[in-house]
């Protein structure tokens, strides 16, 4: 039987990771930062951190752009206000808690969506990954950095053997390329433009979406 993740747990699992997240995970996420936020300043504009935790990444951002954050958790959102505070970092419009499967922005909202580490932990990754396309706009990019499951073989079965204790963790093992590309193929809207792995050992990659005008758009 799947394990399954819920809304609640993965909060509360990151409201207790939130006062050791900067030192357990920031030099691990780093060079995915750097990536996720190139790509998503080829683009510009108004852009969304859907998961942005203690704003580590915040300072990254170009002052040109303005940048919303929204985050499940509130003890890590309290890091990133004061990050936001004690370095002026007048582009970041809003801090706001949020859940990624229910974002609360209109359409077209956004010129970029930026989700890192953030599909693989939550409990609907489809209904995360419908709500980023609803809000981007039609000729932005959802940009996301993620680890990938093998899916199959035995590193395959690893990953789903540790899903009992990752769930726990606020994440999941057990995600496969395939489900990012079966979810852009059931829509037609969207379009894989990237898919690279990061170094230094290609354990996680970056992934980006374009979203497309649809007949509807241009009408």
């Amino acid at each position: 039987m799947a394990t399954q993740m819920s809304t609640i747990g993965v909060t509360r699992a990151y409201d207790r990771w939130a006062p050791i997240y900067d030192l357990v995970f920031g030099a691990v996420f780093r060079r995915g930062r750097f990536a996720a936020i190139e790509a998503a300043e080829r683009i510009g504009g108004r852009i969304i951190e859907v998961g942005v935790g203690t704003g580590i990444s915040l300072p990254q951002y170009s002052q040109r752009n303005r940048i919303v954050a929204v985050d499940l958790s509130d003890p890590m959102l309290d890091k990133a206000r004061k990050r936001v505070r004690r370095l002026g970092l007048t582009h970041v419009e809003q801090i706001a808690v949020g859940d990624a499967e229910a974002l609360n922005y209109a359409a077209n909202a956004f010129d970029v969506v930026v989700a890192q580490y953030v599909v693989t932990a939550v409990p609907n990754p489809e209904r995360a990954l419908d709500e980023f396309a609803r809000i981007c706009r039609p000729g932005g990019e959802i940009v996301i950095t993620t680890r990938e499951g093998a899916g199959k073989g035995l590193r395959g079965q690893i990953e789903k053997a540790l899903m009992p204790i990752t769930s726990r963790l606020g994440f999941r093992t057990e995600f496969p390329f395939e489900r990012y590309t079966d979810w852009a193929a059931g829509r037609g809207d969207i379009r894989l433009v990237e898919h690279r792995p990061l170094p230094p050992f290609g354990h996680f990659s970056l992934i980006r979406f374009a979203k497309l005008a649809t007949s509807n758009d241009r009408a």
